[in-house]
């Protein structure tokens, strides 16, 4: 089968929808297929082509760190039409996802969507607090145009975001949980060098008996890190050697920074900024626990990223992680302040129960194999192709019976 992936995120840019396109290619690879990818450029006016990446050039739009690429790139249309794709599966709405959609109608390819993020979520970075019920509105609408009136098939990763498109959108089709694949052997403990650990231990300035609570993700409002920084003065009354460190940049940096100071904790939470992709797996090894108060998520990627490194994950009791986590057998699902700041405690206080959590952790993250996310999403592509053959078939049923009514008539 050749597939084109449809994306406005991709390594090297991190976020949760360039890590599941890129371990998406990476599944179909293994299953012998041919994939391609359309995504933009970094650079506005340069056209880019390398392994089957194909890169458009693109502007940022000044929300987080999106970028709008051309519509309609006569360039790029010319390198897509020779790959004579099968199956066009898109993961954004906007921008390079509307050029798929052009191209889906244009050459009669069919289109297969995953819907990613929950936009309501997000409104705020565009709306800054005002218009917010009409906002929602819009983005209902915008949605169901977009994830339902122009796609043959919709993916989601939650169930979720399957509540919100069945439940609270009342869409008639199927919507098909696959849950986003993650490179879980790239966490493993045994492939982190000790030597790594030990100076990143240094360049972040902690002890060697420091209890690290790790926060691994985007820097903004809809992730709750201020509830983490609000409560850590309790999590220090319980465990006096614990240390938070915050991996990650974004728009709430220096709210949240300057929030730390004001609760003097300057020299008991780090912020290490952006950190590289192949950097990453080391901070999820230094660290005794991973936590997240986030509501906002459609999976939450480093969730699951942190169980494949066997750490304990302390997360908001939300819909997108009981998908992952089994409260108590593999991680802890909290639900108010106390709950938090006792979980933490409970960790450090109990090894060798922790051992068992951490081991059930890795097994459970196993499961989420590029490999089998991509066998998941490839019964997508089968059932909407041999939709297509069913039309035509039909189609051509119906031909002949006209074709033999009007002979009888004769």
């Amino acid at each position: 089968m050749r597939i084109g992936l449809f994306t406005d995120a991709y390594p090297p840019f991190i976020n949760g929808v360039a890590t599941s396109v890129y371990m998406l290619k990476q599944g179909l690879e293994q299953l012998g297929h041919k994939v391609y990818v359309v995504t933009v450029n970094d650079e506005s006016f340069s056209y880019k082509e390398e392994d089957g990446v194909l890169k458009i050039p693109s502007i940022p739009i000044g929300i987080m760190d999106f970028r709008q690429s051309g519509i309609y790139p006569l360039k790029a249309l010319k390198v897509i039409k020779k790959w004579k794709l099968d199956v066009i599966h898109t993961h954004t709405e906007f921008s390079i996802g509307t050029f798929a959609r052009l191209i889906s109608k244009q050459f009669n390819i069919p289109l297969v969507h995953t819907y990613h993020t929950m936009y309501e979520e997000y409104i705020h970075y565009i709306t800054k607090g005002y218009f917010s019920s009409a906002s929602k509105k819009l983005v209902e609408y915008l949605t169901l145009f977009l994830c339902d009136k122009t796609i043959d098939e919709l993916i989601v990763p939650t169930e979720k975001a399957k509540d919100l498109f069945k439940k609270k959108y009342k869409v008639k089709r199927d919507v098909y949980v696959i849950p986003t694949g993650v490179d879980t052997t790239r966490f493993h403990k045994e492939n982190i060098k000790r030597t790594d650990l030990i100076n990143l231990r240094h360049d972040l300035n902690l002890k060697t008996n420091d209890f690290i609570i790790l926060y691994v993700g985007r820097i903004a409002k809809e992730k709750s890190i201020d509830f983490l920084i609000n409560n850590f003065n309790d999590v220090l009354k319980k465990v006096p050697k614990a240390h938070m460190v915050i991996v990650g940049d974004g728009p709430d940096m220096t709210d949240l920074m300057n929030l730390t100071h004001k609760q003097k904790l300057d020299d008991k939470i780090t912020f290490t900024g952006r950190v590289l992709w192949k950097d990453i797996a080391k901070y999820y090894a230094l660290a005794n626990v991973f936590v997240t108060a986030s509501k906002s998520e459609t999976q939450g990627l480093t969730v699951i990223e942190a169980l494949s490194a066997s750490k304990i994950v302390i997360a908001k009791d939300d819909d997108a992680f009981r998908l992952v986590i089994e409260d108590k057998k593999d991680g802890f699902l909290f639900n108010n302040d106390n709950d938090y700041v006792s979980l933490i405690e409970w960790v450090y206080k109990n090894p060798k129960q922790a051992k068992e959590i951490e081991k059930n952790a890795r097994i459970k993250a196993d499961k989420y194999s590029p490999l089998n996310y991509a066998k998941e999403v490839v019964k997508v592509y089968n059932k909407v192709l041999n939709k297509d053959t069913n039309v035509f078939k039909k189609t051509i049923h119906n031909i002949k019976n006209v074709l033999e009514k009007s002979g009888d008539k004769k």
